[in-house]
């Protein structure tokens, strides 16, 4: 069970609390219990609501919140970890939360209850004796890990059916490839995923000419969809790129050709595409892959995300020099790497993402350094400090 007897602004102690929590999603472990335990008695206004949805497990999430009118912030983040896999290669238990050496190992270290610990005790010291006028709010999920369905983008809608109205947020994922302080996320590529299905006619292999066989005509269209580049990049953003994911037949016979292959792909878009000029582009090339001799359908994945780019130098210009105070570095701001909640939070106020070094994410012996997560902490501070002056 978790301690209670902490300093609740202890960023370490918060945080081996949580990965003591086995919080793999879509279970709460006591992830969200153990923060109420933690923000209720320090005055925060704390809900917990249940979403649900056809065919995925309902998910707990966690919306805190303390002070009242404009500016409005949020701080933003999930508890839920991806399965820590193979016991024998952790070098530490991974809901452990053991620190040796300087480091603190768990599941959920760097990604994110890393960044949930840095600013709830930095939300909790502001509110302490920074918080004169505006208001603070945490919104905490158990699903960004996996289909995202209900969490964030629920948890967004029934805030803002409550009336509450954010002026700016910062999601604490990990976005510091080498060093604390090195990038800010201003923004992020969109993503669409589709399957391609190509339709044969099922036969025996030694009488080809009485069947059709899809396998070479959908490796045809996968050609053609790889055989140019989709863009070259845009002042903000990388390249677009689209790649193949999976290929599937349905066959475990070495003498018949089968009915039927499908191919799965994901797309990373810049601001130089819409969902509807893409997927247009994509069309178009397989139409004139296919002629009149291949029978494919097309169908897009109803989970897609749009581009979006960031620009607030009340957040941007604040937190950068929150970072700059207390690391000596100035962030690069970035739109690299993949999506995030924050492709959500976009549509109701600006929003960044800045948390720890992300190098041990998934990975068997996550781990963050304890100087780093204590400095996070202040950044976090730092920038309360400058957003409510």
């Amino acid at each position: 069970m978790p301690s209670r007897d902490i300093q609740a602004a202890d960023p370490v102690r918060i945080l081996q609390d949580l990965i003591r929590c086995p919080s793999v999603t879509p279970a709460e472990g006591g992830a969200l219990a153990y923060l109420e335990s933690v923000l209720a008695p320090a005055g925060f206004a704390v809900e917990r609501p249940v979403f649900s949805e056809a065919g995925t497990p309902d998910v707990e999430n966690l919306f805190a919140t303390i002070g009242s009118g404009a500016p409005h912030f949020v701080f933003a983040g999930h508890t839920d970890v991806v399965p820590p896999g193979d016991a024998t290669l952790w070098s530490h238990p991974a809901f452990g939360g053991d620190i040796e050496n300087g480091l603190l190992y768990g599941r959920g270290a760097v990604d994110m209850k890393g960044g949930i610990a840095a600013f709830v005790a930095a939300a909790l010291d502001f509110a302490n004796g920074g918080l004169r006028a505006g208001t603070i709010s945490l919104l905490i999920t158990g699903d960004e890990e996996g289909p995202s369905l209900n969490g964030t983008v629920k948890l967004l809608d029934w805030a803002a059916k409550r009336g509450h109205r954010f002026d700016a947020a910062i999601v604490g994922e990990p976005t510091n490839p080498n060093r604390l302080g090195e990038a800010i996320k201003v923004g992020r590529r969109g993503s669409l995923s589709g399957t391609i299905t190509v339709h044969g006619r099922q036969g025996h292999v030694a009488y080809p000419h009485l069947a059709v066989n899809p396998v070479p005509q959908l490796v045809r269209l996968v050609r053609r969809l790889t055989a140019e580049a989709l863009d070259q990049g845009s002042e903000h953003f990388d390249a677009s790129n689209l790649e193949f994911v999976g290929i599937h037949v349905d066959n475990h016979a070495w003498n018949v050709i089968p009915a039927e292959a499908r191919a799965r792909f994901n797309v990373r878009f810049n601001d130089q595409w819409t969902r509807d000029t893409l997927s247009a582009w994509i069309e178009a090339r397989l139409d004139e892959a296919a002629g009149n001799e291949i029978a494919y359908e097309l169908d897009f994945e109803p989970g897609w995300s749009a581009s979006f780019l960031t620009r607030s130098d009340a957040l941007i210009g604040t937190l950068s020099a929150a970072i700059e105070a207390e690391t000596g570095v100035q962030p690069a701001l970035s739109t690299s790497g993949g999506t995030s909640d924050a492709r959500f939070i976009k549509d109701y106020c600006p929003v960044v993402e800045f948390g720890l070094v992300g190098q041990t994410m998934h990975q068997a012996d996550e781990r963050v350094a304890v100087e780093d997560l204590v400095k996070l902490k202040a950044i976090y501070r730092r920038f309360l400090d400058g957003y409510f002056a």
